[in-house]
């Protein structure tokens, strides 16, 4: 995440350096997304076989590599090579956490735990702004605002060497020693006996099955079928209602709607980033008291409306309008999209998804989930400055407008 704010920040900037190169915004922004969607894609398969911890350890491996090539390129193409290891290194993690920490979790505080996830996330974006910032004035300002985005992988890398292995995949690889003396560590004497007993349970359900899942199985069984249906959808669906494209393209939204200033622009986007992470805070709280699909409903309910008051200002902005109340009127419709958007369809498909699916299925899905994800990300990200400088930006607010309402279909 502080990879993404750097990159954006200094495009201009690495446009020129690079000469005759053509890149564009999109086609940068989207490099590491091809990454993660072979990440995210790779990633179930990696869990189920090697476990998540070894996982997670080869994600930061991976995305450090790139983090160091970025800092360090001769030439765009080098530049590209970076960015894709680093989206492969955040794909296979953004598959291994939600699973790891929901299995390593107690039921009754799991879904929060998944969503503090989402706040790792959302407050890298937030501090990548503010990374921006401490480097503007610094000589080679985006390689060091790139080469920086490995620190947290490489802290990460030293702290999971002590962390254990999951329980649950302990427990499918036959290894029940080392998976009782882990939940030995979570539970109290009661409990545990429930738990193991559980997991005995869950494990002699698969033996009877079958030993080893396939893709095409998910398809084969109406229940797999129809939760990969919710899992996938809803990860689809938190692409398409735009989230990222907020995120990614804020400092332009800001812009657009009149505020001419780049200091202006990264000034208001930063407050964007820090109610991304307040709200995820919020959602940490309300995902366990309030439950997933209500979250979900109240949260596209108001973006909703939040896309709507977005589209009426850029409409009205076209018109020719000098009013510069309608500049304002965007700013606040991205806060509130933000503010509605976090707590509820931030993390309400991951924690979903690290929930819905029987336990030999769960690695395998969770990956096609992702993948769901990250190709979603990528279409969006590749699409909302040409549909916008096409259409109109007011038009392309309405279209997400029209693909949330959607999602409360779902």
């Amino acid at each position: 995440m502080f990879a993404k704010g750097a990159e954006e920040e200094q495009l201009g900037d690495m446009e020129g350096l690079c000469f005759h190169w053509p890149l564009n915004s999109e086609t940068i922004v989207s490099m590491a997304l091809v990454g993660a969607i072979i990440g995210a894609a790779s990633g179930g398969w990696i869990n189920d076989a090697y476990g998540r911890k070894k996982a997670t350890l080869l994600a930061d491996v991976v995305f450090t590599a790139g983090a160091v090539v970025m800092a360090a390129a001769p030439n765009p193409y080098v530049l590209i090579l970076g960015r894709f290891f680093v989206g492969l290194g955040v794909g296979i993690a953004s598959v291994t956490a939600p699973v790891y920490i929901a299995e390593t979790s107690p039921s009754e505080i799991r879904g929060g735990l998944v969503s503090t996830n989402v706040l790792m996330i959302t407050g890298g974006q937030f501090l990548s702004y503010l990374v921006n910032l401490a480097f503007t004035e610094v000589e080679g300002t985006w390689r060091w605002m790139l080469g920086v985005s490995a620190i947290p992988a490489v802290i990460q890398f030293f702290l999971m060497l002590c962390m254990p292995e999951s329980p649950r995949w302990l427990f499918m690889k036959n290894e029940k020693d080392k998976a009782i003396a882990v939940l030995s560590n979570i539970y109290e004497i009661a409990r545990l006996e429930d738990e193991v007993d559980h997991l005995s349970a869950a494990e002699e359900e698969e033996r009877q099955r079958k030993k080893t899942v396939r893709y095409l199985d998910v398809f084969r069984t109406k229940e797999i079928r129809l939760a990969f249906l919710a899992g996938a959808g809803l990860q689809a669906l938190q692409q398409f209602t735009g989230i990222n494209t907020v995120m990614y393209y804020s400092p332009t939204i800001v812009q657009m709607a009149g505020f001419n200033s780049n200091k202006l622009a990264l000034l208001l986007s930063l407050i964007v980033a820090a109610m991304n992470a307040a709200g995820t805070v919020v959602g940490i709280y309300l995902i366990d008291h309030f439950g997933r699909k209500n979250l979900a409903l109240s949260s596209l309910s108001g973006v909703i409306v939040s896309l709507v008051i977005l589209s009426g200002a850029f409409f009205a902005k076209t018109t020719g309008s000098s009013n510069g109340i309608y500049g304002w009127l965007a700013v606040i419709g991205l806060a509130l999209y933000i503010a509605f958007f976090a707590p509820g369809m931030g993390p309400v498909p991951w924690t979903l998804n690290s929930e819905i699916y029987p336990e030999q299925y769960r690695g395998i899905c969770g990956g096609m989930s992702a993948t769901v994800n990250w190709i979603s990300n990528l279409i969006v990200a590749q699409t909302f400055l040409t549909i916008a400088e096409a259409e109109g930006t007011g038009v392309t607010f309405l279209i997400l407008a029209g693909i949330a309402l959607l999602a409360v279909v779902l």
